[in-house]
């Protein structure tokens, strides 16, 4: 065998025990690649043994960099809170922003976990000082957090609640790697030791010129008999598999797809939905604009109903100009109002499973463009009854058997409610969002006879669980290996294994 190959099998066999590839090639002082051939090569030899094994690493991120050099936004906070104290919210923010030299976004942060924990409190608007005593408590569990973004730092080891809680505040990221080990046979220091495995200066490229030398050459020999690798055969992406499945379901409770345009119109995602025209939500922070000068049509008595109900609730000069305006739709909840004004009152069940747009931060859990459940079911006698019956049966036909749900807030819903469900290494996370739609909503549709229940559900979320994927990202990876190592998206659902009376509504997590 080759003299690296030889160094690489004495290495193991003095050491008497099993060696990362990463020992090895540092005490050859070689990169890690350059000995994978040659791991390979003794592997099929028989005269080593390899494991493999992926394990999650978290990497601090630049926030948590920023954690470790500056400290957790409330201890920023709690710094300078007594000068900024019994002040209005927003001047509150404002002051303590200036004093920290935290952004609003980080000072809100701050503030928010300061409260939660019972250190401040917010009455009648005004941030007052709170349990003085639970301050410390705040403090010092933004202690443990920071210890541990040390300990990441240094690439030492922390414990899976630890690492969701720092996920979950954006402080980390988790990366796959892939480590192997390599293991010495039981013979290996004898077979050395007695001359049985040998060093010699391997010829793997032969020229014209060595002609009359190859009697005096060790050429590499070609092991036909070992299977060359086999690649693996095209699939189907396990996401995209899943969303058919998706759609099985919801046909087979008697739901219809219905499909909607991507580029539409400020009318059909907000203002047909009962959003004031002044709402954040329709600012450049959470809605992509289409950079044109282009103004849609529509009718006019469907732009009066708007504009009657918008001003006489919302007290405002309502703009048709500017519900005319185009955007990248925020919500496939577009599709639903188109519908319910295209079929009027009846007695329907209808869902768009499609694309929506939104400038979010990309992260584990949030991605700018990515895939919204939304659906309705419109009547007479519908009721947040059967929304919740609804979601039962659709997370049991996921083989999901966990959810919980308390009040929400939406404003073209009331009353609302938010669904979460339990995946297995991020906890719980929000995915059924929902509600009754307002009065006001089927006003402008034309349909003020009938109810309607409406929900948006974040089926990406749905889709890792069900995958058991933890980072949103993987769902659209073009990464090949990961792509086939996915599993195939088995839902019992098809087999029948599991029911809405399997399905357990827990208490809310502390």
């Amino acid at each position: 065998m080759s003299p690296r190959q030889y160094k690489v099998l004495k290495i193991l066999a003095y050491s008497g025990r099993t060696l990362e590839v990463n020992e090895i090639s540092g005490a050859l002082g070689l990169r890690r690649e350059d000995l994978m051939r040659d791991i390979a090569e003794l592997e099929n030899k028989g005269l080593l043994i390899v494991q493999r094994s992926v394990f999650k690493k978290p990497v601090l991120t630049d926030e948590g960099k920023e954690v470790i050099e500056k400290g957790l936004p409330e201890e920023r906070v709690h710094r300078f809170m007594y000068r900024c104290i019994d002040k209005p919210v927003p001047k509150f923010l404002e002051c303590v922003a200036e004093q920290s030299g935290l952004d609003h976004r980080m000072a809100r942060i701050g503030l928010q976990h300061l409260v939660r924990n019972g250190c401040l409190r917010i009455i009648e608007g005004f941030v007052r000082i709170g349990d003085e005593k639970k301050c410390f408590g705040a403090l010092e569990e933004a202690a443990w957090i920071r210890s541990a973004l040390l300990e990441v730092s240094r690439g030492g080891e922390i414990t899976d609640k630890m690492i969701s809680i720092l996920r979950r505040r954006k402080l980390i990221q988790v990366e796959r790697v892939t480590r192997i080990a390599v293991e010495p046979i039981p013979d290996l220091k004898s077979l050395i030791e007695r001359g049985l495995i040998k060093p010699f200066e391997v010829t793997t490229v032969i020229t014209p010129g060595m002609a009359e030398k190859l009697d005096e050459l060790y050429i590499k020999e070609f092991d036909l008999s070992i299977e060359p690798p086999k690649p693996k055969p095209a699939r189907l992406n396990a996401y995209m598999e899943f969303l058919d499945m998706v759609r099985e379901i919801l046909v087979s409770m008697g739901f219809e797809e219905v499909k909607g345009p991507h580029v539409e119109l400020e009318f059909w995602n907000f203002d047909a939905l009962f959003q004031p025209q002044d709402h954040p939500a329709r600012e450049i922070h959470d809605t992509f604009f289409v950079d044109t000068d282009f103004r849609g049509h529509l009718p006019e008595e469907l732009l009066e109903r708007a504009r009657s109900v918008h001003e006489r609730s919302w007290k405002y000069k309502w703009n048709p100009l500017r519900a005319l305006r185009p955007v990248l739709r925020s919500q496939t909840t577009a599709v639903s109002v188109r519908t319910i004004y295209e079929r009027g009152e009846g007695e329907y069940r209808a869902f768009s499973l499609d694309r929506v747009f939104r400038p979010e931060t990309l992260d584990a859990k949030h991605a700018m463009e990515f895939y919204q459940l939304d659906g309705i079911i419109v009547g007479r006698n519908v009721n947040l009854k059967h929304l919740l019956a609804f979601f039962k049966e659709f997370v049991a036909a996921l083989g999901i058997k966990e959810v919980w749900f308390k009040p929400g807030y939406f404003p073209f819903t009331e009353p609302s409610v938010e669904g979460f469900i339990k995946h297995p290494s991020l906890g719980w996370i929000e995915a059924l969002p929902g509600g009754v739609f307002r009065p006001e909503v089927m006003e402008i549709l034309g349909a003020p006879g009938v109810k309607a229940i409406a929900w948006g559900i974040g089926i990406d979320r749905l889709a890792m669980a069900v995958l058991g994927i933890d980072d949103i990202r993987d769902l659209f990876t073009s990464d090949l290996q990961l792509l086939r190592n996915l599993p195939e998206p088995i839902i019992p659902f098809f087999v029948r294994k599991t029911s809405a009376r399997d399905v357990e509504v827990v208490s809310i997590p502390k």
